[in-house]
């Protein structure tokens, strides 16, 4: 068993390309793309939430990976196991949590005990995974930035931190319509989730130093193949890139806990933009979006005035700090 497992947690705000990431790089030898396994507890366990079948296709608790990282954690209650989790996560991890578990990285601080039993069990959960097939990198794509600064204090785990940035008038018009696992969200609540995520996110990047990587979704569409392999860079991972010239990527089957339904796609799949929100969605949710997430826009090379025109590639879109 892998006595320190490297963890790549993936965050940022819903809908941004964290399941295409954490699939591509399951292709690669001693990765596993747990999914987000924040909701292990809640989608796996409890079955409380939508969209929780395993990437397999069976039940959580059914699927030979998972079934036996569970017994691993020696509970012969994995119900109320389940539900102590599930309080705790909401009660010390949600994005509202990120300062106060960025202050306990500080010199002097310290995790208190309800937080450090959390992450305990986390540690756990990550040591199985590498030792059942991650041996060289777990990716985690729960996107919750105060979990991401709780693991980087830990000494047992080599976390790297990647914060998926994408247009919120295009995570907007994903969240406009009702779909099987999602419920619909206005313009306004969506892009003011998107605000506190991205500026949480970018808080634990400035506490991680070198082990936090920004990327654009709009990039990874366009140049898929580049991205991928810098994000392969940042996570020490120096094989060959599994995305082909023009995009393509043969994906297999996964073991994610839950995300988006898109994980369940099995065979060839071309990596292509997607921005239909520039025809799609109605004017007036382009303005609110817009207008909210403006001082954000130009930070991650957004255009405020963006109709009928594709996102620009801008070199500072991928940023790898260092210090």
């Amino acid at each position: 068993m892998t006595d320190r497992p490297r963890v790549l947690y993936i965050t940022g705000w819903l809908r941004s390309g964290s399941t295409l990431v954490g699939n591509v790089l399951n292709e690669l030898p001693g990765v596993v793309h747990a999914g987000e396994l924040h909701y292990l507890w809640q989608n796996g366990v409890l079955r409380a939430g939508t969209n929780s079948v395993c990437g397999c296709g069976e039940q959580v608790r059914a699927c030979s990976l998972w079934s036996a990282v569970l017994a691993s954690t020696g509970e012969d209650d994995l119900t109320a196991l389940a539900r102590r989790m599930t309080a705790a996560q909401r009660r010390l991890l949600r994005t509202r949590h990120t300062r106060a578990r960025l202050a306990e990285l500080r010199p002097g601080g310290a995790a208190p005990a309800p937080v450090t039993a959390v992450l305990d069990r986390m540690a756990g959960l990550y040591r199985e995974l590498a030792a059942r097939g991650g041996e060289r990198l777990v990716v985690d794509g729960s996107k919750y930035p105060a979990e991401a600064a709780a693991l980087l204090g830990r000494d047992d785990l080599d976390v790297r931190v990647l914060h998926v940035v994408r247009d919120p008038r295009a995570t907007a018009l994903s969240y406009h319509r009702s779909k099987q696992y999602i419920d619909p969200m206005s313009p306004a609540a969506s892009t003011a989730y998107w605000t506190a995520f991205n500026l949480a996110s970018e808080r634990v990047g400035a506490a991680a130093g070198g082990r936090y990587l920004r990327v654009r979704h709009e990039d990874l569409a366009r140049r898929p193949a580049e991205v991928i392999g810098q994000v392969m860079e940042f996570a020490g991972l120096d094989d060959p890139s599994p995305v082909a010239a023009g995009g393509t990527v043969l994906l297999g089957p996964n073991h994610t806990v839950t995300g988006n339904p898109d994980r369940l796609t099995h065979g060839a799949v071309t990596i292509r933009p997607d921005e239909r929100w520039r025809t799609e969605l109605p004017s007036r949710h382009t303005l609110t979006a817009t207008a909210l997430a403006f001082p954000l826009l130009a930070r991650y090379g957004y255009p405020v005035r963006a109709a009928g025109r594709p996102t620009p590639i801008g070199k500072e879109s991928l940023r790898w700090t260092s210090d």
